[in-house]
């Protein structure tokens, strides 16, 4: 049991953070909700996270799969159907402008604020219920990434909040317009991401490419990303730099130049996918405790074609 613990110590930390965050929700607000709300999502990630451990090789990423559409059905229809709260990235900064300590407040706080100093991007992969759909479709070995298509997404941040000031200050809209209009603005959000990502993807030929160019989440993330405690490292003694890591990862990080710089894969747009480590044929790659920063984003792009 202990030796258990000690291989999957991450995998509690990541559960404990979410039962600790349930139980502080509960003392501010005093709403019950928070008892199961956080631990659900809290123990869903942990059961994804263990079968990932316990599957064998090519079926490990099965458990991410689990974890994401347990996470994300949850989100869609239980959240926004039944408790009608607006979980997309407008709801958090309504709630902030309001001073309402609720749902997409605290959602956004653990996964997207907070949180990433422990776990980086780890949401994106595990628990996004956008990309629960985008990691479906067949394009699942990127080419790299478009240079110039990487400040899309801090554009549409940009344009989120200010929409929601227009919005608030000049309209009065906020948290407590409605249920209704909060329900209408998640399910045509939505509709809007799910529509623009399976496009993007179809056209790149590349199923991250709505996380890469599109999202308006991961400007949030990264700030505190760079910090994160819980990242992958290389052992230089086993790895023999087949680039077979590189070659899966999603989000295009050039793995092996951290390695060759003695470092973990610092980059912020590791969304700890798992994808590298369970693809490595010598087993380098694995995941680590420890405190540094990134300063360096070592990522792969496209070339650019020739005239």
């Amino acid at each position: 049991m202990l030796k258990y613990f000690k291989s999957n110590i991450s995998n509690f930390i990541i559960l404990s953070i979410f039962l600790l965050s349930s139980l502080t929700a509960f003392l501010i607000t005093h709403r019950k909700f928070y008892l199961f709300d956080l631990p659900y999502i809290g123990f869903s990630i942990f059961i994804g996270l263990t079968l990932h451990n316990f599957l064998p090789k090519a079926k490990k990423q099965i458990g991410r799969l689990i974890s994401q559409f347990l996470v994300g059905f949850y989100f869609m229809f239980f959240l926004a159907a039944f408790v009608k709260v607006n979980m997309q990235i407008e709801g958090f900064f309504f709630q902030i402008l309001s001073l309402f300590f609720g749902g997409a407040f605290i959602h956004y706080a653990i996964a997207k604020i907070f949180g990433p100093l422990y776990f980086g991007r780890g949401f994106c992969g595990w628990a996004c219920w956008n990309a629960m759909i985008f990691d479906l479709l067949p394009w699942k070995k990127s080419s790299g990434r478009i240079r110039f298509l990487g400040s899309v997404r801090y554009f549409h941040l940009a344009v989120v909040i200010i929409a929601v000031f227009v919005l608030y200050f000049k309209f009065n809209y906020s948290v407590t317009t409605g249920a209704r209009a909060s329900l209408q603005w998640f399910v045509v959000g939505n509709i809007f991401y799910f529509i623009v990502g399976i496009a993007s993807a179809s056209i790149l030929k590349d199923n991250r490419s709505f996380c890469k160019y599109v999202c308006p989440i991961p400007p949030i993330q990264k700030i505190f990303s760079r910090f994160a405690v819980l990242k992958f490292r290389i052992d230089s003694q086993k790895c023999n730099e087949c680039h077979a890591c590189e070659k899966v990862c999603p989000m295009d990080i050039k793995i092996l130049d951290y390695k060759h710089r003695d470092s973990r894969v610092r980059s912020t747009e590791c969304i700890l996918c798992n994808a590298c480590s369970d693809t490595c044929p010598t087993k380098a790659i694995s995941l680590s405790n420890s405190f540094d920063v990134c300063t360096h984003e070592f990522l792969k792009y496209r070339k650019s074609k020739s005239k």
